[in-house]
């Protein structure tokens, strides 16, 4: 057992989770961060590292592997102890602290932000027969190299943000690009729906992938159907699968916690219903709640300033401004 309290915990290593331990360290807490994925970063470095980001203040738009890269320097300022690879398992109040147990080991924490995102997550499959002959070879649920679609013929199947955006980063890249919805309507943000239909994307919208047709773990042919049963055979050197993610937040959701399906509730403190239990990001709820990496950015301080607030009742919820801090 690690015998060192630390002031808080964060699990969850995405970008959510990295300002939280730049912000405690601006507040000077002691930081450790627990996340079960080999790496930082969390879904923006696992699936798609090349792809742009465009909600985050300051940026127009910046690689998800940059914006993690930035991130990590700054979540650095706290000097956090950080352990990867290791799941958080349960949290159990010790008098003025709590123990966590993961699946390496136990660890002692003032209090604790979850940060975990959607939680554990395995990409949506095409739920096709011949997936499994052609999957990691020409048959992709992530990207983490543009390149190998240089000159490629890409089938992209999928109508969130994920899929329009791959489509459209791949347009100058690949010889030819077809973006394949089930829908007629996108469910991503509208700009990028505009910026899609002026390209030279083919966008094929209410058809589905049937079947994919090749040989050695290459696909040659998809064939495409139409909600009205029309058929039709398009020749295609690679297919990628953006039809979302199957997550669960494993034991975490049987802490006691106050779930909404699978999110954590929160008060406008960033609050679970556990004393010294915060959660922020993706994985928080609450009522008009935007599911954008840009507002888990601005959940993180109010954890963080609030956690402080909760290990010494003396401090200031409200701190310097950052300005004030550095000057």
């Amino acid at each position: 057992m690690d015998r060192e309290i630390v002031d808080i915990t964060i699990i969850g290593g995405g970008p959510t989770g990295l300002f939280a331990s730049f912000y405690a360290g601006m507040r000077e807490m002691s930081v450790k961060i627990i996340d079960s994925l080999p790496q930082l970063g969390g879904q923006l470095i696992e699936l798609y590292p090349d792809k742009y980001i465009y909600d985050v203040g300051g940026f127009p738009k910046i690689l998800a592997k940059d914006l993690v890269a930035n991130l990590v320097t700054q979540a650095h300022h706290s000097n956090p102890e950080i352990l990867l690879g290791e799941a958080a398992l349960s949290a159990t109040r010790n008098g003025d602290h709590f123990v966590l147990k993961t699946d390496k080991g136990e660890h002692l924490t003032r209090t604790i932000l979850l940060t975990a995102g959607i939680g554990a997550f395995q990409p949506r499959k095409i739920g096709i027969e011949e997936e499994i002959h052609f999957e990691n070879t020409s048959l992709h649920y992530g990207i983490k190299d543009l390149a190998m679609f240089k000159g490629q013929q890409v089938l992209v199947c999928g109508g969130g943000d994920s899929a329009v955006d791959w489509a459209l980063m791949l347009e100058d890249i690949a010889d030819s690009v077809t973006l394949v919805h089930r829908r007629e309507r996108f469910t991503a943000h509208e700009t990028s729906v505009n910026q899609l239909m002026e390209s030279k994307v083919n966008v094929m919208t209410s058809r589905s992938v049937k079947s994919l047709r090749g040989e050695d773990g290459k696909v040659h042919e998809v064939q495409i159907i139409h909600k009205d049963g029309t058929e039709e055979i398009l020749p295609m050197d690679h297919v990628i699968v953006n039809y979302g993610n199957i997550s669960s937040l494993g034991p975490i959701k049987e802490w006691g916690l106050e779930m909404d399906k699978n999110s954590i509730v929160v008060n406008t403190r960033m609050e679970t219903n556990i004393d010294g239990i915060y959660a922020a990001g993706d994985v928080s709820s609450y009522d008009g709640k935007v599911k954008l990496i840009a507002v888990g950015l601005g959940e993180a301080p109010i954890a963080v300033n609030n956690a402080k607030a909760y290990i010494d009742p003396k401090a200031r919820v409200q701190p310097l401004h950052s300005t004030s801090v550095f000057s």
